[in-house]
């Protein structure tokens, strides 16, 4: 049992970038945009969540500092390709390649100017960091454990996938979002403002992204400043978009197995070299493009206007 506790927990906390990652593009594909710049995205949101945590000390600003920055790497991509209509993938892997240089050039930066060998951020936002236990729940055997005894974004995490989940299936907001996705012309000659919901949505799903992006500076390289932090976790979430079929709430699945994915070699036996568990998740997600595409569903599809500019002269 505390082997099987020990690896849910892993798998949790290991997920848990994952599901801002999905999350962030799910919002940006029902909006009709597939946006390939979600590492950019995470990118830019770890160094802006990270340095702003070591100049405050304080882990609400670091949030709303990673929010905000990756929202303003989204809008870079919502102008290029809502306003001047440039080619979404490529604009996508644009923004990825920009992201990641910007991220480690101003993370380096900042190390410099501090004087360090090392940019780490200060004790009281480490300790903020931590574990946060919920009275009562978190004393119960076995389920204390596994369900409420996680760090913040965790919990962030979970409480944007409902939050995600309700306004695009239970809101006017949310309905007018998925007509946009699915037709655009049809959804601006009923009156919804397709231009305004694109760029709130693109701004949305990067704010999203952006607080993955801040676990992963701020998480796993234990508040350590280090190059390149998010490691293709990006690349995983826009895969893995298919794999929850486009559904916030089975985010949070696809991001808990290919969590559990990501930590299964520390607890089988070292049998089998490292580097191959490393490759584990990377062959899981070509399976799944691979068995999503054979296994075709209209129901859970991708939003047909998904990946194609809308000009509204042309409707």
């Amino acid at each position: 049992m505390d082997f099987f506790v020990n690896f849910f927990v892993a798998a949790v906390l290991a997920g848990t970038p994952l599901l801002f990652g999905i999350l962030g593009e799910i919002i940006n594909e029902k909006a009709g945009h597939l946006n390939l710049g979600v590492e950019g995205m995470m990118s830019i949101g770890a160094v802006g969540g990270f340095v702003v945590g070591y100049w405050t000390d304080n882990l609400v600003f670091a949030l709303i500092a990673a929010f905000v920055t990756g929202m303003l790497g989204a809008l870079i991509y919502a102008v290029l390709t809502v306003t001047f209509m440039a080619d979404q993938n490529v604009t996508g892997l644009t923004l990825t390649i920009f992201g990641i240089g910007f991220s480690n050039f101003v993370g380096d930066f900042v190390r410099e100017k501090s004087g360090s060998t090392s940019l780490k951020l200060p004790e009281g936002i480490l300790d903020s960091l931590g574990k946060v236990e919920i009275p009562f729940l978190t004393d119960i055997p076995v389920l204390g454990k596994l369900l409420f005894n996680y760090n913040i974004f965790v919990y962030l995490g979970v409480a944007a996938a409902i939050l995600c989940a309700i306004y695009l299936h239970r809101t006017k907001a949310g309905l007018n979002v998925r007509a946009v996705g699915e037709n655009p012309a049809a959804a601006d000659a009923a009156g919804i403002p397709v231009t305004k919901l694109k760029y709130l949505n693109l701004m949305l799903g990067g704010g999203l992204c952006g607080i993955g992006g801040a676990y992963c500076s701020m998480i796993i390289c234990n508040g350590v400043w280090v190059t390149s932090c998010v490691n293709g976790l990006g690349w995983i979430a826009v895969a893995l978009v298919i794999f929850a079929t486009w559904n916030p709430n089975r985010a949070i699945l696809a991001a808990l197995v290919f969590g559990g994915f990501s930590v299964l070699k520390y607890y089988v036996p070292q049998v089998i070299p490292s580097s191959i568990f490393d490759m584990i998740p990377f062959l899981m997600t070509i399976v799944v493009l691979v068995v999503t595409s054979i296994r075709f569903s209209k129901e859970n599809a991708q939003p047909k206007s998904c990946g194609v500019n809308y000009f509204r002269e042309e409707r």
